[in-house]
């Protein structure tokens, strides 16, 4: 964008980036771009409101619910099932069904440098501030969550019944049964979206996948995928860190009762 002002004066070799406007719907004349308004007071008062909110959300819900310390660990008792915090059992359940290297290490480094590329995978601020782009984008995620919450699950399933590691312990080697098909299984399951969005938009100029269609399947799996583990791993998962129903639990173990 150039400008008439004599500060910035006009010209054809150079831009200027607005860095401190958001979309938004104004009746300001002579205020800068049509359709905006300045981030500062007018988003950050809405972003303080959100923050005031969360906090008083969570106030109310320890008041609500008395979350005490346990006892001293004992080294002479082992707590049966072990469980991490809510935010690392997914990666619990993980290492469930691979190398521990490979679902504590490898993969939280892929997911982590995923979200750190996306911005500049798609810098495309045409439709920024709307829920999926559009109702193409809305199918897209509607679709992906509906394949993850089958695929996921499916697996664990599998797994459960079938154990690829136990199965191949000591006639393969441990990178081909705890490394190599887990990785391809994943990898498989990562590249399925994909691959149909490609495949549907093949040979149709019209109906063709963007890159940020490709990247809302990717993001919409990863963020399912993680709810689904988090979930198997806190309300699915009893003493020995067994597949059990929530109300089949042995030993009178509940999950509900860490909450």
């Amino acid at each position: 964008m150039v400008s008439d002002n004599p500060v910035f004066p006009k010209d054809p070799n150079k831009t200027y980036g607005l860095m401190a406007t958001v979309s938004a719907e104004t009746q300001m004349a002579d205020k800068g771009p049509e359709g905006t308004v300045f981030s500062f007071p007018v988003l950050a008062l809405l972003e303080l409101l959100l923050g005031l909110g969360t906090t008083l959300a969570v106030l109310i819900l320890s008041l609500a619910r008395n979350a005490p310390l346990e006892e001293l660990a004992n080294p002479a008792v082992t707590t049966n099932p072990a469980k991490a915090p809510w935010y690392f059992v997914g990666l619990q359940e993980l290492l469930e069904h691979m190398h521990p290297t490979l679902a504590g290490v490898a993969i939280p480094t892929v997911l982590v440098g995923f979200l750190i590329v996306l911005p500049y995978l798609d810098n495309d601020g045409s439709r920024a501030g709307l829920w999926f782009t559009s109702r193409r984008g809305r199918r897209i995620v509607g679709w992906t969550a509906l394949y993850t919450l089958t695929a996921i699950p499916g697996l664990i399933a599998l797994d459960n019944a079938f154990s690829v590691r136990e199965a191949l312990r000591g006639i393969a080697p441990d990178v081909v049964a705890q490394w190599l098909i887990p990785a391809a299984v994943l990898g498989l399951v990562v590249c399925a979206p994909v691959i149909v969005l490609w495949l549907r938009s093949r040979g149709s100029a019209a109906m063709g996948a963007t890159t940020r269609d490709y990247l809302l399947a990717l993001f919409t799996l990863m963020m399912v995928a993680a709810v689904v583990l988090t979930l198997s791993g806190f309300l699915f998962r009893g003493p020995g860190f067994r597949l059990y129903w929530p109300w089949q639990m042995p030993n009178g173990y509940n999950p509900l009762d860490g909450l």
